[in-house]
């Protein structure tokens, strides 16, 4: 699903993003709830970027990437935890592309997600290439979403990935 977002585009840079978890849900400009072989996902777009509420037999799991106004946990390359009884991983990669490059990358990204029944883009207003883009889907017990948050003022695209994934407890006492 693409949507614009009725919100004004601020002048925010990929240094600004930051992670967290356990976060209430936030505000949030546009929704997608997916119900996943047992899991309920809720991907959210926030004025601020995204958030994830993952639920199951297992929990929950709240993930936020934005620009927070006073958080200390800035955006991480990538973290391993134990969530009550799942497995949390979170990576974080950032591109630096041309404009060009970058146009055409936006292009494709938009593209895929849009088009995706688990997938959920937002356009900011004044420039078609500032998007956030999420897209979810289950494998076996695990569940994994890649975001997209695109910066064209810097040439900056910053993908993360996410694993969340029940803990195998035969395998922890072995």
């Amino acid at each position: 699903m693409l949507t614009t977002l009725k919100t004004a585009y601020t002048d925010t840079r990929a240094g600004d993003l930051a992670w967290a978890l356990g976060r209430e849900p936030l505000p949030a400009l546009a929704t997608l709830d997916l119900h996943l072989h047992g899991s309920t996902v809720q991907l959210r777009l926030l004025g601020a970027s995204h958030q994830v509420l993952l639920e199951d037999d297992s929990g929950r799991c709240s993930e936020t990437v934005a620009c927070m106004p006073g958080s200390r946990s800035p955006l991480p390359l990538g973290i391993s935890k134990r969530l009550g009884s799942w497995d949390y991983e979170f990576a974080t990669r950032v591109e630096t592309l041309s404009r060009g490059a970058f146009a055409g990358r936006a292009q494709e990204l938009l593209a895929l997600v849009a088009d995706h029944p688990n997938g959920l883009a937002g356009t900011f207003p004044g420039d078609p290439h500032a998007f956030t883009a999420l897209l979810v889907q289950r494998l076996g017990q695990q569940v994994c979403w890649r975001t997209w948050h695109a910066y064209p003022q810097e040439g900056r695209l910053v993908a993360t990935r996410t694993r969340v994934a029940v803990h195998d407890r035969e395998t922890a006492l072995a």
